[in-house]
């Protein structure tokens, strides 16, 4: 079987590693976008987010730990980290048709057309990655035609996850906004957010 080729998903695990490479040794403990989390726990989440994609596509192990409830305690390498969980999305992903219409995914409703689903896991690592690199004083990693393609997904899929506080409520699109600043806004985030 020939492995399905998504650019966006790995457009978006890019942009969360070398977020996540960019971390200096003093800066796991800076506050995030994410209220109340650290770069620590926004990593931990991201990375147990894209292996619960795994998990739910493969049925095989997901994150040792709950991805809502990050411990901020590194135990291992980040990077290697990081890079275990989205080789294993992709990988999952990788087995998908793109003309799937009902892939399992960790997200309500729990099943979802492939094009969406893999525009929502996307969607997780792309953000943190935003996250990342604005908490550590770098330029924001996201180009905007992912941010676009992004938007596509995140409408189809945030509405329900607002109620469980995955999300923030959404705020008003500004004039001048980009493709990546009414992602955010979309989101909750605003796209000058600073520590």
């Amino acid at each position: 079987m020939t492995a399905t080729a998504w650019p966006l998903l790995a457009e978006a695990h890019e942009a969360l590693l070398n977020a996540v490479k960019g971390v200096g040794e003093d800066q796991w403990h800076l506050p995030t976008p994410c209220d109340q989390w650290t770069v620590t726990q926004v990593l931990q989440h991201a990375a147990g987010d894209q292996l619960a994609y795994y998990a739910a596509i493969t049925g095989g192990e997901g994150p040792a730990e709950n991805p809502f409830a990050p411990s901020g305690t590194l135990t291992a390498d980040p990077v290697a980290l990081l890079v275990a969980a989205t080789e294993a999305a992709a990988t999952a992903w990788g087995s998908v048709a793109a003309d799937d219409a009902a892939v399992p995914v960790p997200v309500p409703p729990n099943t979802l057309d492939a094009v969406t689903g893999v525009g929502a896991c996307a969607l997780d690592a792309a953000v943190h990655a935003w996250d990342i690199a604005k908490a550590t004083g770098r330029a924001q990693p996201l180009s905007e035609n992912a941010a676009s393609a992004i938007l596509v997904a995140a409408k189809q899929i945030v509405e329900p996850l607002r109620a469980w506080g995955a999300y923030a409520p959404a705020l008003e699109p500004q004039d001048g906004d980009d493709a990546v600043a009414a992602l955010l806004r979309y989101l909750g985030r605003d796209p000058e957010w600073t520590a």
